[in-house]
């Protein structure tokens, strides 16, 4: 539509309604010292050619790597051509979420098929319509674990993404919860042994990652068995939703309820963002979960539709009573999930398969120069650490050939100095690797 001002007299009955005599009361409660005086020293304004040319020069100054080695969150997939095409779509292409959903029923659809195939691969009953990213989601589960046991202790392993405890700190920090963090073992996995002897009556949750931050694959079962004995919850959490087309769902080990991120599923790397939030539960917790649930049912002729079933939103009850503060869903990145896992299909198995032998390939590889050695037992994913004669030096060689090499852990794990996380997706040729380890010899 059209921008239509309001006229003078719409603001003269606006202001008699308010009770005030002139626009400037509004701002009454500013100090004056931080009122703008005059206008700022802005440029005179540009024409779109002129627009485009500035836009293309400064474009022109960033220099893209030829090849990412770094994981350790944001992973670099092959996105097929028919992701951009359906959520470039004029019906489908906002970055936020529809607040009258009901009046379309493709994109409820959209996000109903999204729900039931992160419920498949997940191994749960239910996911919700998505959420923020994945350490809102996890933070998210932590605190709905606590409010519904009436407990006020959350265990979080250490293995979890540094940015994902960030933001469950935040977020019990503002809740009054205690964060305990729980050690790695050797093999990179959870001490099962201190899980035990951390686990007491006040604790509400269990979070653990698998893959976890050094790519390490987490024995989920045996976690919930013994959160499980204390009363607890277990919430499990990854960061590479592709690690889902191979290794079996947490949600099938017991699981209550299943974080993560989804920006593998068919979502650029986008420099951080916006990304997508997954969050699945077992079906006794619907009620209590955060976000929006679409479900299908039937109209009066019979027909098959789509309708918002349940919104446990701020905005629709009592504030301090809401389950969250979340109002909202990643709709656009949920869309391209859902596109991009109906696109492969029982294909996700193969590519899952194919991180695996990337990473192997890429590992040995590196085993074999001087200096270089494992550090962690345990069974990973697309992501291995490696321990090396210095982590940064090998880092700048890389980067002086166009290559962003293997994040640095020392920087979150003092203990773990000069070690480099690699990671090794698809996108990732035999001739790249071999590339990379000529490189450094």
């Amino acid at each position: 539509m059209d921008y239509c001002p309001h006229t003078s007299d719409d603001i003269a009955q606006m202001q008699s309604v308010i009770c005030i005599s002139s626009l400037d009361e509004l701002f009454a409660d500013i100090p004056e010292k931080f009122r703008l005086k005059q206008m700022p020293d802005i440029p005179e304004g540009l024409s779109e050619q002129q627009a485009l040319a500035v836009m293309s020069d400064v474009a022109a100054k960033n220099r893209l790597p030829r090849l990412t080695l770094t994981g350790a969150g944001a992973y670099h997939h092959y996105i097929p051509a028919v992701v951009g095409h359906i959520v470039g779509r004029a019906e489908f292409y906002t970055a936020y979420t529809p607040y009258q959903a009901e009046i379309s029923q493709g994109i409820l659809q959209a996000i109903y098929e999204y729900q039931t195939m992160i419920a498949r691969l997940t191994g749960t009953e239910l996911a919700n319509a998505s959420m923020y990213d994945g350490a809102s989601a996890m933070a998210e589960a932590a605190v709905l674990c606590a409010k519904m046991s009436n407990r006020n202790k959350i265990i979080v392993a250490r293995s979890v993404h540094r940015e994902y405890r960030q933001v469950l700190r935040t977020y019990c920090w503002a809740n009054g919860y205690t964060i305990v963090e729980l050690q790695y073992a050797p093999s990179g996995q959870i001490d099962l042994e201190a899980l035990q002897r951390k686990l007491d009556d006040q604790v509400a949750a269990v979070i653990v990652q698998s893959p976890n931050l050094f790519g390490v694959i987490e024995d989920i079962a045996p976690a919930v068995d013994a959160a499980h004995q204390k009363g607890a919850l277990l919430v499990a959490g990854f960061t590479d939703g592709t690690a889902l087309g191979i290794l079996k769902p947490a949600g099938a080990q017991g699981a209550d309820f299943v974080v993560g991120e989804g920006q593998s599923f068919g979502n650029a790397l986008n420099y951080g963002g916006p990304y997508l939030g997954i969050f699945a539960a077992r079906e006794k917790f619907m009620r209590r979960i955060p976000g929006r649930l679409v479900g299908a049912t039937v109209d009066k002729k019979g027909r098959r539709g789509f309708v918002l079933t349940l919104q446990t939103r701020e905005q629709h009850i009592r504030r301090e009573k809401a389950t969250s503060n979340i109002c909202s869903n990643e709709a656009l990145c949920a869309l391209a999930a859902g596109v991009y896992l109906a696109a492969l299909g029982k294909n996700l198995k193969k590519l899952a398969e194919l991180n695996v032998y990337k990473a192997q390939y890429l590992k040995h590889k590196l085993l074999e120069l001087p200096g270089w050695k494992k550090v962690f037992s345990a069974p990973a994913y697309n992501e291995f650490v490696l321990r090396c004669p210095d982590a940064k030096k090998v880092n700048e060689k890389l980067k002086q050939e166009g290559i962003i090499g293997g994040y640095e852990l020392h920087r979150d794990y003092p203990e773990l100095e000069n070690t480099l996380l690699f990671c090794a997706t698809e996108m990732i040729s035999k001739e790249d690797m071999d590339k990379v380890v000529a490189i450094l010899k």
